[in-house]
């Protein structure tokens, strides 16, 4: 009689687990959906663990974010660690090889080219930020609207973009820096006025694909407005794309503003920045060399760099 009413009891505890088990399996699947359903409603999906150890895993992002690094790190310090100051000349050392002195050497008018060279690209890295932050403010805001709303909003935007595109890139920012004046402000309304066309025509591609998501159409069914639902909606699924398209835009804007140095059409000639160093260095390229192919160095490295930086942030969030 007593171990009949053991079995019982341990069949009955059996039971009672097996119910508690079943119980918190079906609470923990329902917490679960729910927290499907809660992502699926804000249109925001975070990164997951998985997609961070393929970051790490990824030599393109790695390199490019250390060469991207240290050349930030070094031009931020250009007055700390520079050895002179890069308006200082000494005449009895003009054109002189490099030395322990002067480890790049010195130009015809006896500035250290290494003082030069850390102030020049303190300038050129700081106005190619400047100049790409503007129009990629003015074209995501452009693109998501157009993409979104649609209609003759967006078939405007679409003909000025292609209107724009239509112009050889060079030769619209010469004829703008002519008509607005060189130096910084010249140069960031420059790119202000034909640099947001890219972003925009990505961001409108974007979104015109999300508006039409599942999720997007339940949160307007749901009363949210249009602004709610761009700003927690469709922006974050759009955004990825166009920050790295701004990464390989800051490449493009800077080669250009090296082009305008050397074409004379930068800053004041006492600024020190990469294209006047180089277009300086022109006249002996074939006794000194390195005139000119230290800042031309200086400028490939940071491009390489921040090339691959766009390209391991496009692996990072599954843009190919």
């Amino acid at each position: 009689m007593t171990e009949i009413l053991g079995s019982g009891g341990a069949a009955g505890a059996g039971g009672s687990v097996g119910a508690a088990s079943a119980s918190g399996s079906a609470g923990a699947a329902g917490a679960a959906s729910s927290a499907g359903a809660a992502a699926a409603t804000s249109g925001i999906s975070p990164a997951p663990p998985a997609a961070w150890r393929r970051a790490l895993r990824s030599p393109n992002l790695i390199i490019g974010a250390l060469i991207t690094l240290t050349v930030a790190v070094v031009t931020i310090l250009a007055p700390v660690i520079a050895p002179y100051d890069p308006n200082e000349m000494d005449f009895a050392n003009t054109l002189a090889p490099p030395s322990a002195q002067y480890p790049l050497g010195t130009d015809q008018l006896g500035h250290g080219l290494l003082t030069v060279l850390l102030h020049g690209g303190r300038v050129d890295l700081s106005v190619a930020l400047l100049a790409a932050a503007t129009p990629f403010v003015v074209g995501v805001l452009l693109g998501t609207v157009a993409g979104y709303v649609g209609g003759p909003l967006d078939r405007v935007i679409a003909r000025i973009t292609d209107t724009v595109v239509a112009f050889p890139f060079y030769v619209l920012v010469i004829a703008i820096v002519a008509m607005v004046g060189q130096g910084t402000v010249g140069i960031v309304v420059t790119f202000a006025i034909v640099g947001w066309i890219g972003y925009a025509r990505v961001v409108r591609t974007a979104t015109r694909a999300v508006a039409t998501s599942d999720y997007v159409v339940a949160a307007r069914g749901g009363g949210l407005g249009h602004a709610r639902v761009l700003l927690r909606h469709v922006l974050p699924a759009t955004i990825t794309q166009a920050v790295v398209l701004l990464v390989s835009e800051i490449v493009l804007i800077m080669v250009a503003i090296v082009t305008l140095g050397f074409l004379g059409l930068g800053y004041d000639p006492s600024i020190p920045e990469w294209g006047a160093m180089i277009d300086a260095g022109r006249p002996f390229l074939t006794d000194k060399w390195w005139m000119s192919v230290a800042p031309g160095g200086a400028v490939v490295l940071v491009g390489v760099g921040l090339s691959l930086l766009a390209d391991g942030l496009s692996d990072l969030w599954g843009q190919r």
